[in-house]
């Protein structure tokens, strides 16, 4: 069951402190999917921190073992080079409990990939239009996919593609926006806690 959360505001001035009912979530790792420039880095070491977690950057993870930026294994080994190397390492990390996994934008592209995600974790989908996804990433030079003469456009088409991807592997949807980081990764623990009073 997919549940979907648009933030909401949070009161200036109040505190946000780590919840205290996070005993109840089991080890199952926590995994989150969406576009470039949806915050699943940010978001996702934010929520590792509050519950205690292991925090993985499978990108990151993927360049540690290379020795090289995942734009240069593009370079290298084209994007279908690029894929097998993500779907192993998935495919490792996955097992590991009581983790915060962030994925990379395509990782769904791999059917494979999609039965690993829902078969060993709580998929967690970070959703942004493209516009706001552009602010986001327009000055990044380290998104290969990116790299066209108008890269706005290639940012729609992605969208258009995955979003039925990410929506499919989902077992919560969070609409990112303009909400803090720190108040998106708090928005989370509840409904992971929700997620496992329903499973």
């Amino acid at each position: 069951m997919n549940h979907s959360s648009p933030v909401k505001p949070v009161d200036q001035g109040s505190e946000l402190e780590a919840p205290q009912a996070c005993a109840p979530l089991s080890a199952r790792p926590i995994m989150l999917v969406g576009m470039m420039g949806a915050g699943k880095t940010t978001i996702g070491r934010q929520l590792a921190r509050l519950l205690d977690r292991q925090f993985i950057d499978l990108d990151h993870e993927l360049e540690a073992r290379c020795g090289v930026r995942v734009s240069l294994i593009f370079d290298i080994e084209g994007e279908d080079g690029f894929r097998k190397r993500e779907t192993l390492l998935l495919d490792e990390i996955s097992q590991q409990p009581g983790i915060v996994l962030a994925t990379g934008g395509g990782a769904v592209l791999a059917p494979e990939n999609r039965q690993l995600l829902k078969e060993r974790g709580t998929v967690i989908y970070l959703r942004a239009g493209a516009d706001e996804l552009y602010r986001r990433v327009a000055r990044d030079r380290n998104r290969p996919l990116l790299q066209t003469a108008d890269p706005r456009a290639r940012l729609r088409s992605l969208l258009q593609q995955r979003e039925p991807l990410y929506e499919s592997v989902a077992t919560i949807t969070v609409d990112t926006g303009a909400a803090p980081v720190s108040q998106l990764a708090h928005s989370i623990i509840p409904l992971l806690l929700h997620h496992e009073v329903q499973s």
